[in-house]
């Protein structure tokens, strides 16, 4: 039997994936139960995809609770407490739930968690899952996710039967951690294919080639991405309104420049993008799309 599901965090990532898990059938586990920091977010999604709405992490407690949050601090932050989730296990009796990672996160730091919590007073204590996602926000839209398992056989297997309704892709990637290396993984190709594309629109308009066009030339050949794909009206219209933003670009490539660092590797492409992105940040665009990025790229032209 599905066991019971919740989702904490409706954020860009989270509130296209909770819609569609949402709409699953009522087999097994049942509605999903959501609960987000802005409580209006999640009263929307309540009224119009019928999941349960929970005041506070503890009365989402489910048997399987993924987290759709930025990074570790804010997971513990929904651990911890009266009305956190450990405290929630506790009250309602769940033994050995499994709580699922789905944010970018330190492979590091995510083991020292996973030991942790494996001790914690739960009940058998807490299986700890990183099930990092990469897709997009248009993706998780239409229910073509890829997600980076770090778990046991079995732990994999049943998020592959939860994630159906969003997943286009679940895989083991190893033990405990190695869906959160994967990811990082995933976004060293992501940074450089986006800074590679802002300085190609960069120069196509400065020699007069018009954007659209140019767009349509690259979909078209060996350049074609689904960072393209989805993220080309950012860079025709010139228009980069809030997604996957900067800042989180800058903290991801951070993870793996230490995990680059630890392995004893210089990845010099991804040293480039890191400045590149951070410096975007320092001029206050961290909140933008990260294809924003080309933002910085054109600002060196208008510089004396």
């Amino acid at each position: 039997m599905t066991r019971s599901l919740s989702l904490l965090g409706l954020g860009a990532m989270g509130l296209p994936m909770a819609r569609r898990l949402a709409a699953r059938s009522g087999e097994g586990g049942g509605a999903l139960t959501v609960w987000n920091r802005s409580a209006p977010r999640a009263q929307a999604l309540g009224l119009e995809a019928g999941a349960i709405v929970a005041a506070t992490p503890a009365d989402a407690a489910r048997e399987v609770v993924l987290t759709a949050l930025p990074d570790l601090p804010q997971v513990r932050a929904v651990l911890e407490g009266p009305d956190g989730l450990l405290a929630g296990w506790r009250a309602a009796g769940v033994r050995r739930p499994m709580l699922v990672v789905c944010g970018t996160v330190s492979p590091v730091a995510l083991r020292a968690l996973a030991d942790e919590l494996a001790t914690a007073d739960v009940p058998g204590g807490v299986e700890v899952v990183d099930a990092p996602m990469s897709g997009g926000v248009l993706g998780a839209a239409e229910g073509r996710i890829s997600f980076f398992v770090g778990g046991t056989e079995a732990q994999v297997a049943e998020l592959a039967e939860l994630l159906a309704p969003c997943a286009s892709r679940v895989t083991r990637m190893g033990g405990t951690g190695t869906g959160a290396m994967a990811k990082l993984c995933n976004q060293l190709v992501v940074a450089e294919t986006i800074t590679a594309l802002s300085e190609a629109f960069a120069l196509a308009r400065a020699a007069g080639i018009d954007a659209s066009t140019l767009a349509d030339a690259l979909g078209s050949g060996l350049a074609a991405s689904e960072v393209l794909r989805q993220k080309r009206h950012h860079w025709v219209d010139e228009s980069f309104e809030a997604g996957g933003s900067i800042d989180y670009q800058v903290k991801d490539l951070r993870f793996a420049r230490e995990a680059a660092d630890e392995a004893g590797l210089t990845l010099d492409a991804a040293r480039t993008a890191l400045a590149l992105f951070e410096a975007a940040s320092d001029a206050g665009d961290g909140a933008l799309d990260h294809s924003g990025v080309y933002r910085t790229i054109i600002r060196t032209k208008e510089q004396p």
